[in-house]
């Protein structure tokens, strides 16, 4: 059996998912999640038993889903999910979806062009800071920086203003400070997919600030009348995320053992 929800409200929205597979959305976030976090981000790859696990889920649920800060086909690429049966993977918090080896994407917001061209500008890259060009999203790391926590600190305020000159939002991280256009996270994508697919119970699994939104979204959904858990991939980097979760686990082999006996108790 899978840990049991710590909350009355976890426990209502597993049981409704055991209760009614088919009716079941199952997502979850990668980085951190489903892959272990590492100092460069092209280097991840999806914890072993991750595509097993999502498999059996896929042949139980209705809908299985990622839903990823990254670019839908970097996802696909680095965690070997491709075979997935009916995997969707939102890219970009949304922007971006990939279903059955395609891949559809929105417009880049203008704000994101913008900032784009003034960051250089505004960001050192010393020390190991790095830019990631996201496509609809710029994030700077400091992860591999000698002094991670000071780097954050030191780029704030001149990325603060970037954000107001353009238009986006300043969104922090697990050692990374994010500009995304308003209205583009990982709980708007949640609650359309939700909509889209007519889910009768929602699971999400994530491990960051950055999935805040979607625990927020399946809250939403409760209050609705969907039932819902969420399900935290632990880390000392983010305890606001242990602190919101109705299950616990410890980071991505908690994740993949909790959705494998979510799976065998399915019977998938």
């Amino acid at each position: 059996m899978p840990p049991h929800p710590q909350t009355p409200e976890g426990q209502a929205g597993l049981h409704a998912i055991l209760a009614d597979p088919a009716g079941a959305l199952i997502a979850s976030d990668f980085d951190g999640t489903l892959s272990p976090i590492v100092p460069d981000p092209a280097a991840a790859r999806a914890f072993p038993g991750s595509a097993g696990a999502l498999s059996r889920l896929a042949a139980a649920v209705g809908t299985v889903a990622v839903i990823t800060g990254r670019p839908a086909a970097d996802a696909i690429a680095l965690s070997g999910f491709a075979e997935i049966p009916g995997l969707i993977v939102l890219g970009h918090y949304g922007a971006e979806r990939w279903q059955a080896g395609t891949v559809i994407a929105l417009p880049v917001p203008d704000g994101v062009s913008e900032a784009r061209r003034l960051l250089p500008g505004v960001v050192r890259l010393e020390d190991g800071t790095r830019i990631e060009d996201k496509g609809t999203a710029l994030a700077v790391h400091t992860r591999q920086a000698a002094d991670p926590v000071a780097a954050l600190a030191t780029l704030r305020a001149p990325l603060e203003d970037l954000a107001e000159r353009t238009g986006l939002l300043l969104e922090p991280g697990r050692y990374v400070l994010e500009l995304r256009p308003p209205g583009m996270d990982k709980g708007a994508a949640l609650r359309d997919l939700a909509a889209e697919r007519a889910a009768r119970s929602v699971l999400f699994c994530g491990d960051d600030l950055g999935d805040l939104p979607a625990f927020a979204a399946v809250r939403d959904l409760r209050t609705a009348g969907i039932p819902g858990c969420t399900v935290a991939s632990a880390s000392p980097e983010a305890t606001e995320v242990t602190e919101a979760a109705d299950v616990v686990v410890d980071g991505p082999p908690g994740v993949v053992a909790f959705l494998s006996a979510l799976a065998d108790v399915m019977g998938g």
